[in-house]
């Protein structure tokens, strides 16, 4: 339409103005500021991750900390029984965890992140040869027995210390060093083997560049600039990855219910290598568990949670299948008949789930979910969310300007208390999907908090988190704009940071996300219901031509305050 043609126009024109005075803006406060920002250094204060270790780096820093960890176990396991003591069997264990962990993440992450396919097998072969170290250091008798000596005395000097004491030695009798000695050889044997193909099935996931060629009318309902951002074939085909970004978008929003199935098969079936594998890990494990007295391996998870034991966890589900069957019939039932009007006698898909849900939420509340994605841009969406924590959280976020980072995409925060001003932690913010990066959204901890107790509480290792995203990146200058669904995963990730960077335990073993598994998740889910309240709606929402508008405004008015300052001066 002609309207809409000029509207473009206008957009164009504002976008190439606002522009031009943020270049002149920068470049008035670059001139201002070069003699400060030359004393800025790239080392991170109370942070010891490496972001951009080299292949060989990584190689030689695997070697290292397992060299050194070997020496601390060594030195703990030559205290004589009758000579145990905080100070020589847990302090030297609990500094180690807390010093190596972030190197032992420096030398992991890459392989989520990394665009070079060197970096990405060096750091996953140093994550096989340091968690191989790991294990056989959990499966240390003479350690054992030092750490339960110890605890055997009952000398705590704090609950956090009788805590930490307890998990040690739980967490070697989970690894069988109350078993005898056949059965924990057999058990040894097992977990390396699982260790093995969990790695490997991961790995082949990471790997898996499996893809789809569709053609425009296959694709129908997709948005233009989700097609915009995709790959084609020599033949004009779109390239659809299976990866969760493209399928989730294929199975939301594509008219085409054959093309929903194929994508959705094709995504269920991606990996074949990793079916035998699969299968074996589900044996290796039954027998592992069995072998530490449990059931199955269900129970031996289920364990360390509220639950207790999986017939509880079953009892629980089907408590709830019972009162929800009724309602998920009826509601099955109107998903069929949008269906069957839109597609024929068409049988009705796990794969139609999405799309139809959809659907039928825009005819019931009157939604076009492409419009409300106008209001969602992205830059807008991450500045409100840290509005929102600022405010109930009391932080206060500052990007760190020339951080070192593994792509140029890569952003660094500091987090500080609003109040104090005290630095609390970082965080990279890794948002943009891209060639050879892990396909989910997540959250990886690269360095988790302890705190010192003396005559106060001080924080002695400053926790540091990885936000990794899977958002499409602008095409040809258009925005970044964010489904509903989207900005909910994003604002529930956050959450993980805020709660990430916030946990200041004592041990680093209790820092980060290091919690009970029933309540590592709640923070996070608490959080992504700001998503819908009215405040924080206005801060993270915004039509983004008219956000322009305003940057445009705001340049305006900042440049000739910039002007003023100046010619005060001179």
């Amino acid at each position: 339409m002609a309207t809409q043609k000029g509207d473009r126009k206008n957009l164009l024109a504002i976008t190439g103005a606002a522009a031009f005075i943020a270049v002149a803006v920068k470049f008035v406060i670059d001139a201002i500021n070069s003699k400060k920002n030359q004393l800025k250094k790239k080392d991170l204060r109370g942070s010891n991750v490496r972001a951009n270790l080299s292949a060989s780096e990584i190689v030689k820093l695997a070697d290292r900390l397992i060299a050194n960890s070997k020496a601390v176990h060594d030195t703990v396991a030559s205290v004589p029984l009758d000579k145990v003591t905080y100070t020589n069997v847990i302090l030297p264990l609990e500094q180690l965890e807390a010093y190596q962990f972030p190197l032992v993440q420096s030398c992991v992450f890459p392989k989520f992140v990394s665009t070079s396919e060197e970096i990405r097998k060096a750091s996953a072969e140093a994550e096989r040869r340091i968690d191989a170290h790991a294990s056989a250091c959990s499966q240390r008798e003479d350690v054992y027995r030092v750490v339960k000596a110890f605890a055997a005395k009952g000398e705590w000097t704090s609950m956090e210390l009788k805590r930490y004491t307890q998990f040690l030695v739980r967490d070697f009798e989970r690894n069988g060093m109350n078993l005898t000695l056949t059965k924990r050889e057999e058990l040894q044997r097992l977990r390396a083997q699982i260790d093995e193909l969990s790695m490997r099935y991961i790995q082949n996931l990471n790997d898996d560049k499996s893809f789809l060629l569709l053609d425009h009318s296959e694709l129908l309902g997709l948005p233009l600039e989700f097609l915009k951002s995709l790959d084609k074939s020599e033949n004009d085909k779109y390239k659809i990855s299976l990866r969760r970004h493209h399928v989730s978008a294929v199975l939301d929003l594509c008219k085409v219910g054959l093309t929903r199935r194929v994508v959705a098969v094709a995504y269920g079936r991606r990996c074949e290598a990793n079916l035998p594998i699969l299968e074996k890990l589900v044996q290796l494990r039954h027998k592992s568990a069995r072998l530490l007295g449990y059931t199955n391996y269900a129970d031996f998870v289920v364990d360390r949670r509220m639950a207790m034991s999986s017939s509880k966890v079953f009892e629980f589900l089907e408590d709830i299948s019972a009162s929800l069957n009724d309602l998920a019939s009826r509601e099955l039932t109107l998903l069929k008949d949008v269906k069957k009007k839109e597609e024929g006698e068409i049988p009705f898909g796990i794969e139609d789930l999405p799309y139809y849900v959809k659907k039928v939420e825009e005819e019931q509340f009157d939604l076009d979910f492409e419009a409300v994605k106008q209001y969602f841009p992205v830059s807008l969406v991450q500045s409100g969310i840290f509005k929102v924590c600022q405010d109930v959280f009391g932080l206060r976020f500052e990007k760190v300007d020339d951080a070192e980072v593994w792509h140029s995409d890569v952003q660094l925060f500091s987090v500080f208390d609003l109040n104090s001003t005290d630095l609390l932690g970082y965080f990279y913010l890794d948002m943009y999907t891209r060639e050879g990066k892990y396909g989910q959204t997540c959250v990886v901890p690269l360095q988790n908090s302890s705190v010192t107790n003396g005559s106060r509480q001080v924080l002695f290792q400053i926790p540091v988190a990885l936000l990794v995203t899977q958002i499409k990146k602008e095409v040809g200058g258009d925005p970044v704009l964010l489904r509903f669904s989207e900005v909910l995963k994003f604002f529930h990730e956050f959450g993980h940071v805020v709660h990430y960077i916030c946990n200041h335990a004592s041990f680093a073993k209790f820092g980060g996300l290091q919690l009970d598994p029933d309540f590592v998740e709640i923070p996070a889910q608490v959080l992504e219901n700001w998503c819908y309240e009215m405040p924080s709606l206005k801060l993270i929402s915004g039509f983004h031509q008219v956000s322009l508008i305003r940057l445009f405004i705001r340049l305006k008015t900042l440049t000739l305050l910039v002007y003023l300052s100046i010619s005060i001066q001179r």
